[in-house]
């Protein structure tokens, strides 16, 4: 049997003539940078997030970048985060010339440990960035208590959760911006690189709009330094395309992860999320002792699996500067040494679904 990780084919095949008919529509209109296409998207990522603002730009680690500089951090400030993420949560607060500040992480969720924030802030401190990792909401309640006592910004990296939700509310309206990446292999991706900006603040709104097209405030005329963050037209109208069948996807991904967990959480650690939010299933990721182990055996059966992420971020040598050695962030490094993903999207056949976990029993054993 074959399985696809996350079959961005079959999932192009079932959407075909949508797709087609709107990369088309660009191409015939030749509006590649900035064209209609981009605020119908934006209109339609309001309305689905319950967000004031949503702008697009040109990926997620550029969603990331351009929400610290419309809050102004600078070299020098401190912004707290996980060492249990992918590399551009902190290579973009190091790209300011600011500093990472790890903290370690929650056994179960995988997500930042609430109750080790308070004690790494300092007078340098300047903004709390979460990742919702794997999909799943991280505890905002608990870090939005601590940012307003420390008058502290909150920006969510979100690149893994759009579409989750936090006590009821969407996880793209938490913290004072939250991001999102439509990154291929995302819940809700593109066909390049892409991502999301998304605030309720009117003033930060208005400087990433201007920030992401050069600091522009009307062509040729900049009142910030700003990047080439845009999303390109194209990009906005695959995803316009793919939206009307995203709600449904993401109740598919959460039916996969059911079918994973009532048959696998006897004999693995499955993932755990909270009563109170939902995941967007970005992955599918369990714990073991013997990984390499059970990854080959699954690999013999055509079952692929992936690792995220395989090394902490302050271990990495970019982050050397930092520092930081190994034991600082223990339950970071234990889940690196044990995590694996089992392939997670929404088409995978209830066939497909009980033949990798008859063959995760087999490779258990």
């Amino acid at each position: 049997m074959k399985i696809d990780f996350a079959n961005l084919q079959l999932q192009y095949q079932k959407y075909k003539v949508e797709i087609d008919k709107k990369i088309q529509s660009v191409l015939n209109k030749s509006n590649y940078i900035m064209g209609e296409e981009i605020n119908f998207l934006e209109e339609n990522l309001k309305k689905f997030t319950g967000a004031s603002h949503a702008i697009t730009c040109s990926s997620g680690t550029d969603a990331l970048l351009l929400s610290m500089m419309a809050i102004e951090i600078q070299p020098g400030d401190e912004v707290i985060t996980t060492p249990f993420t992918w590399v551009s949560t902190a290579e973009t607060i190091a790209l300011l010339n600011a500093k990472p500040v790890f903290v370690d992480i929650d056994i179960d969720t995988y997500n930042i440990d609430v109750n080790l924030i308070e004690s790494a802030i300092t007078e340098k401190t300047k903004a709390i960035m979460p990742v919702n990792l794997f999909g799943q909401p991280s505890d905002i309640t608990e870090i939005q208590s601590i940012a307003d006592k420390y008058k502290l910004k909150i920006i969510v990296d979100g690149a893994q959760s759009f579409g989750s939700t936090y006590q009821n509310k969407m996880d793209s309206t938490l913290g004072h911006i939250s991001i999102t990446s439509f990154f291929p292999s995302k819940p809700f991706g593109c066909y390049g690189d892409g991502g999301a900006v998304f605030t309720n603040d009117e003033e930060l709104a208005y400087r990433i709009k201007m920030l992401r097209i050069h600091g522009q405030n009307k062509r040729n005329y900049h009142k910030f330094i700003g990047l080439g963050g845009r999303m390109d037209t194209i990009q906005a109208a695959i995803l316009l395309a793919k939206f009307p069948y995203f709600k449904n996807e993401l109740v598919d991904r959460q039916n996969v992860a059911n079918s994973y967990n009532n048959k696998l959480s006897k004999i693995i650690k499955t993932p755990i999320i909270k009563s109170d939010r939902t995941s967007a299933w970005a992955q599918y990721t369990v714990r073991v002792i013997n990984r390499n182990l059970i990854q080959e055996n699954l690999k013999k059966k055509n079952i692929p699996t992936s690792i995220f992420y395989p090394l902490p971020l302050h271990l990495q040598v970019c982050f050397e500067y930092l520092k930081y050695k190994k034991g600082d962030f223990p339950v970071a490094e234990k889940c690196s040494d044990e995590v694996f993903s089992l392939p997670m999207n929404p088409f995978l056949t209830s066939d497909q679904i009980d033949y990798i976990i008859s063959s995760l029993n087999e490779a258990i054993k």
